[in-house]
């Protein structure tokens, strides 16, 4: 399974890029307006020069007609452009338009098995479970991974990738690669979190001090 980190601030993808995990970027209008991004188009093409893989930018036109209009736009702006398409009717018919005219589509807003074949079959690249909030709502979100996954193997002509999305912590990683997730985008604190284990910096202490202790006998 691959990583992606779900943020828009520049100043975090360049320390967590540097870490050799992450293969793409997601964004959204509220990550956009957190990052404070007055420049969407330079912002977009900076993270796409960076990280050398899918960033995914969002209509936010909610017909048809406006989401081809401004999918074709980002798309221009760089090669690595992923369009996000919201799982509605009209996302439906924007999603089959720009997969014919070879636009990638992240179809977002995945939230039961029939909503990611429904994407798969109009032609989406990704598809985006949003696994958090189907937790939130007391249901199993990896049980969603679970089943798109399994219909998707079961039909050779789909290529759609899963990308397991509003990831909450660390175990969600787990759990997502466990069931069949393609991709999972997280965002920086949890990664954070994920690389983070209070046995390793114990040993860390231990062998140092170790070393210490070797250095001062041998002097």
């Amino acid at each position: 399974m691959r990583l992606f980190v779900d943020t828009a601030v520049l100043d975090e993808i360049r320390e967590i890029h540097q870490w050799g995990i992450i293969s793409g970027v997601t964004t959204n209008p509220t990550l956009l307006a957190r990052a404070a991004a007055t420049n969407v188009k330079d912002v977009i093409v900076q993270i796409c020069d960076l990280v050398q893989g899918p960033v995914s930018m969002e209509v936010v036109s909610t017909d048809a007609e406006g989401m081809i209009r401004e999918a074709r736009e980002y798309a221009s702006w760089h090669k690595h452009v992923v369009v996000k398409i919201p799982m509605t009717e009209d996302g439906l018919i924007a999603t089959r338009q720009l997969a014919q005219e070879g636009i990638k589509v992240n179809m977002t807003l995945i939230f039961n098995a029939n909503q990611a074949l429904f994407a798969a079959l109009a032609g989406a690249y990704f598809v985006s479970p949003f696994i958090g909030r189907i937790d939130d709502i007391s249901w199993e979100g990896m049980t969603l991974i679970r089943e798109i996954a399994e219909i998707f193997r079961n039909d050779p002509n789909i290529t759609t990738q899963i990308l397991a999305a509003s990831i909450r912590h660390p175990r969600h990683i787990t759990e997502a690669a466990k069931a069949g997730a393609h991709i999972a985008t997280c965002p920086p604190a949890v990664l954070r979190k994920a690389l983070q284990h209070p046995l390793t910096d114990r040993g860390l202490e231990r062998f140092l001090a170790d070393w210490r202790k070797l250095q001062e006998t041998g002097k």
